[in-house]
Order: C-alpha cells, then structure tokens, then sequence
C-alpha cells in the first residue's frame, strides 16, 4: 500500500499518512472514491484505519483481527468480497 520504509514496521505504521498518500492518486485524476470497497486483510483492522475509510466515504471491507477482542462489533464485513481479494492479490505480487 505504501513506499517502503526503513526499519521494523507492522501493515498500520504511519497508517493515516500512508492511506492520504494512497488517496491522492484517484483525487489528482479527479475520481470519486466515494462508495467503494477497500478489502484488507486483519493487519489493517484497527480504529484508525477504519476512521481513514469512513472519513473518505469508503468503505473498509476489513477482516477480525482477534487480537482487536470481540468479533462482536458493528462494522461492515462481507465475506464473499472479501474472499475474492485473493483473485487479485496474485496478480499484484
């Protein structure tokens, strides 16, 4: 999702500014991220990453992360688009 960086660093190091960097690709060419989905796998789940996404009107397709606590919670997650990240993921690497 970003450059690489110097050092020892988890997927959420520096999250918001890496995420702003990200988004100013779409917004320098004049597209709407308004109503997309971002599919993350559980390195991403976190309060801040989630506030990044909402802020931006996206929406953050993010799996559990167990060490977060319950699974109980009220954020969006499908399953099945979630899934077919790994279709593109391949393609990336």
């Amino acid at each position: 999702m970003s450059e690489p960086v110097v050092g020892n660093h988890n997927d959420l190091y520096n999250i918001e500014v890496q995420f702003e960097i990200v988004m100013a690709i779409p917004e320098k060419a004049d597209i709407s991220v308004t109503g997309l989905f971002w599919n993350a796998d559980a390195g991403f789940d976190s309060k801040e990453f989630n506030k990044a996404c909402f802020k931006k009107e996206i929406n953050g397709n993010i799996c559990f992360n167990k060490r977060n606590g319950s699974a109980d919670r009220a954020e969006y997650f499908d399953q099945e688009l979630y899934r077919e990240r790994y279709s593109i993921e391949p393609t990336n690497a």
